[in-house]
């Protein structure tokens, strides 16, 4: 390797590094891989104790073989008209191992010719694979690698703690170990520490270079634990310098408007309601109301339960942008809630002169482009729509507040997207996901929160039971009978190779043609066309469909009063999360209403978030419990997890690390706002590549 200086050779594409070239370099960038800083931050996602060999005299049943011997026989044959096997005897040291190879059709020749040459009768070697059951009882290795004896690069798979990594097509274990461990002997040593000394010590944390070495290719296993520590740490502590800094940022900004509570709008919104805002509703709209009046931009999320009223305070605040003169949006995820959004927009706003439009994907170019002209005119007062608010040419003139809806189904990018859509904006987010506090600091660091913790009256909670699908059945019908309405909620839309799963097309046909004949039923599902998607929903919504048969797509936002029954089938494959927001759909009356859970729970973990669903509707116990059995990736959704560049750190087994980094990270920066400091010069330069040139999010200028 070219012998640079190491801050430079991080910054070095990994095309040039030797045995790369640029085929593998276009392989790696489907891994992320594109600088020698990505390729020694590409984690291992798992790690295999390879320190000494299998003792064969033990069980062998389904487990990873590491095998060292001699071999003693070696053979190869066909196995049928395309299957071949190249079979080698090894002896070790606890017994004999049949050692097999598998080619199907033409493939893989080069790997046996490789075998032909390197796996000879009388050669010493290292095999390492899987044990399954043999001809006769005995059990063989289907070889996984091997590595000659007398070959210098054994070494670093065998006889030591293996990393084990993410591959994509053309890309190796053996290749990506060997260039791993090549750049970290050349230059771990050499790595410049970006942590000040003093975090170092008292947190008493790994060295960078030591940290990268000792994950990759620890020398025991609390070494690797010791260096992912560090690893984390770091990780939070880069993204909490980067909220807090985000955060000052905007409170030094200047609105340069202001808004007067003038009641033109807000007076005759409430008083045409129908009922009284709870205390709730009332504390969370002040806090909302004071955060706009102020000089900086607000920057607010707002949380609350299924149910809880929060599109009554969003739209409190976005009368008050209208009676200023202003414009408004609101993002939703998905069409169906943004449709569902504009209804309930329209029917609180009955006779007032608000104008409102939707933008989404579905509307034909020319309805689009009328709309978008409407709103460049600033005809549009609150412009409802979906991702497709982000689009270059969506213009405001008067652009001052914006709403996001279930942020947790977007990401941090998209809400920097819709900020630029206005130089100053005031930014309301909502999440019916109820979000733990530990999580909340990670993910909404330069974000204040209020909390709707009360229901409005006349709401009454579906009760949820475990039940057997002809119960449910039986019980929907009787609900139906009497004028009730009534959802099937199923995981997947198709059959599929997961055939342990109902899918919503199949199923549709089965209780038409059978449990459900005579009823009125209707499908909703994902993948259908927009337009069709909202029309079948207006419709079971107008009472035409007695029973809708969906998938998770009626997970928010969807308002039926009517709707009193919700059997949701394989509800074991469904996160509490979503099973609470789908049950959600019903009990938005007065009628009673009741969720069956029909589902075999067939590990643990899904007996333990049914019997939660079950025993508790309090929304926040219930993220709790989510984010403690699934972890935090699968709680946000990958997408926004992902942008919160969080490669080792885990925001719930972390907690600590992240509340230490938290600390550390205001101190840093209330001694040294700039990061100017000679031993914060490190952590200022990882910052502003992380967190400014590439997500732009902040400026230490």
């Amino acid at each position: 390797m070219e012998q640079l200086p190491a801050t430079d050779i991080l910054k070095q594409s990994v095309q040039y590094l030797k045995g790369v070239g640029p085929r593998r370099a276009v392989a790696l960038e489907r891994l992320g891989v594109k600088r020698v800083s990505d390729l020694l931050h590409h984690f291992p996602r798992d790690w295999q104790d390879r320190r000494q060999p299998t003792d064969l005299t033990r069980p062998l049943v389904d487990t990873l073989i590491v095998a060292r011997g001699r071999v003693t026989r070696v053979e190869h044959f066909q196995a049928g008209p395309r299957m071949a096997i190249y079979k080698a005897t090894v002896a070790t040291a606890t017994g004999k191992l049949p050692v097999l190879w598998f080619k199907h059709g033409s493939r893989r020749y080069d790997v046996f010719e490789a075998l032909k040459r390197d796996v000879v009768r009388g050669c010493d070697l290292w095999v390492v694979g899987r044990s399954e059951p043999g001809l006769l009882g005995a059990h063989e290795v289907h070889a996984e690698e091997y590595y000659l004896e007398d070959d210098p690069r054994a070494a670093i798979h065998v006889g030591r703690i293996v990393p084990v990594y993410s591959l994509t097509e053309g890309i190796t274990q053996r290749f990506l170990r060997e260039l791993i461990h090549t750049v970290l002997a050349d230059r771990a040593a050499q790595l410049p520490e970006y942590l000040p000394g003093r975090f170092l010590e008292e947190r008493r944390l790994l060295a960078y270079g030591q940290a990268l070495r000792a994950v990759h290719f620890p020398a025991a296993f609390p070494e690797r634990d010791a260096a992912r520590s560090r690893l984390a740490y770091e990780e939070f502590l880069l993204l909490e310098l980067a909220w807090f800094l985000k955060r000052r940022q905007t409170k030094e900004l200047s609105k340069g408007f202001g808004y007067e509570i003038r009641k033109t709008l807000l007076t005759p919104f409430r008083g045409q309601l129908g009922f009284e805002l709870t205390r709730a509703q009332i504390r969370v709209i002040n806090e909302i109301f004071d955060d706009l009046r102020r000089p900086s931009p607000m920057t607010r999320l707002l949380q609350g339960d299924v149910g809880s009223g929060k599109t009554v305070v969003a739209l409190s605040a976005l009368l008050l942008a209208v009676e200023n003169g202003f414009q408004g949006a609101f993002m939703a995820p998905t069409e169906i809630l943004a449709d569902q959004h504009l209804a309930t927009m329209k029917g609180f706003l009955r006779d007032l002169p608000v104008r409102l439009a939707m933008l989404t994907s579905r509307l034909k170019a020319k309805e689009r482009e009328q709309t978008l002209a409407a709103v460049r005119r600033g005809e549009v007062d609150i412009l409802v729509g979906t991702h497709a608010l982000l689009e270059e040419d969506v213009r405001f003139p008067r652009l001052r507040l914006a709403v996001i809806d279930e942020q947790h189904r977007f990401g941090v990018r998209q809400r920097a997207t819709l900020r630029q859509k206005s130089s100053i904006l005031d930014l309301l987010i909502m999440t019916a996901t109820p979000i733990p506090r530990t999580l909340a600091l990670a993910l909404y660091g330069d974000l204040d929160v209020s909390t709707l913790d009360e229901m409005p009256p006349g709401k009454t909670t579906a009760r949820t039971v475990r039940a057997g699908e002809e119960e449910a059945l039986d019980f929907l019908k009787k609900e139906v009978a009497v004028g009730h309405q009534a959802y099937i909620v199923y995981p997947i839309i198709d059959e599929s190779s997961r055939l342990d799963l109902l899918s919503a097309k199949q199923e549709f046909e089965r209780l038409r043609a059978g449990p459900l004949a005579g009823l009125n039923v209707a499908l909703i599902h994902g993948a259908m066309p927009g337009k069709q998607k909202t029309r079948v929903m207006r419709e079971f919504a107008a009472g035409a469909w007695q029973v809708l048969v969906a998938t998770p797509v009626i997970e928010v936002g969807i308002d039926v009063h009517n709707a009193t029954v919700m059997v949701i089938q394989n509800a074991d494959r469904f996160g509490m999360a979503s099973l609470h927001q789908l049950r959600g759909r019903i009990g938005r009356s007065r009628l009673e209403s009741i969720c069956f859970l029909v589902a075999e729970a067939r590990t643990p973990q899904a007996q333990k978030r049914l019997e939660t669903l079950v025993a508790s509707s309090d929304g926040f116990r219930i993220g709790e419990e989510d984010l403690k059995l699934r972890g935090p990736g699968e709680f946000i959704g990958t997408a926004q997890h992902g942008e919160l560049a969080l490669k080792v750190a885990d925001i719930f087994r972390d907690a600590a690390l992240l509340s230490a980094a938290r600390q550390d990270a205001q101190w840093a920066l209330a001694e040294d706002p700039r990061l100017l400091s000679r031993e914060n010069a490190g952590l200022r330069e990882r910052l502003l590549s992380l967190y400014q040139k590439e997500w732009g999010w902040v400026d230490l200028a």
